[in-house]
């Protein structure tokens, strides 16, 4: 008779414990989800790709890869605040730009401009991901759509960089970062096609 302990027999893994590991891509479906229903215009997502920007020159303005998660609940809360006003998209997008120059320039006043994939390059993101912001309010229509959607594109590219590289921000803000912007990036196409 053959006895089996447990030793030999192949570890199953605690599948609570696995869900857990993988909470910043749940929270990035529950936030994509959030932001994309209802959206009928590029303008309502740029301020999405304006802060997508902004969390990463933010955590390299403060040298701290752990400052991603608290610079992104504050552009959750420019955001959020917009809301409250006549020109709800404008005022997140230039909010955030505003703010994220005053960040670059506290990241020059402590020394942050090396590393050149800290700062400077954060800084050059940031110009980029705004750029294209901007100018989806300015066109709209199916063409805003089709920019937001390549923007966050482009954005979830820059996040799957830094996951890998572990540079800049959190891995976890990070991976919340791809499928947040994956997944709005796709929605944002869906509504285009749709119209």
């Amino acid at each position: 008779m053959t006895t089996t302990t447990t030793e030999t027999l192949p570890r199953s893994g605690n599948p609570l414990r696995a869900a857990l590991r993988r909470w910043p891509t749940a929270a990035g479906i529950a936030m994509a989800a959030f932001v994309a229903w209802g959206v009928t215009s590029g303008a309502d997502i740029a301020p999405v790709l304006t802060a997508s920007g902004f969390v990463y020159i933010g955590a390299a303005a403060f040298q701290r890869r752990g400052a991603a998660w608290p610079v992104f609940f504050l552009s959750f809360a420019v955001i959020a605040a917009a809301g409250f006003t006549a020109y709800e998209a404008d005022f997140a997008v230039w909010g955030l730009i505003g703010i994220a120059v005053l960040l670059a320039a506290y990241g020059l006043v402590r020394g942050a401009a090396r590393p050149a994939e800290g700062l400077p390059l954060q800084s050059l993101a940031m110009l980029g991901f705004g750029a294209v912001a901007v100018a989806v309010l300015l066109v709209g229509g199916d063409l805003g759509l089709y920019l937001v959607a390549a923007g966050l594109l482009g954005h979830a590219a820059w996040d799957v960089w830094h996951h890998r590289t572990e540079r800049v921000v959190s891995r976890s803000l990070a991976e919340f970062c791809v499928v947040l912007d994956t997944l709005v990036a796709a929605a944002m196409i869906v509504v285009a096609i749709a119209n």
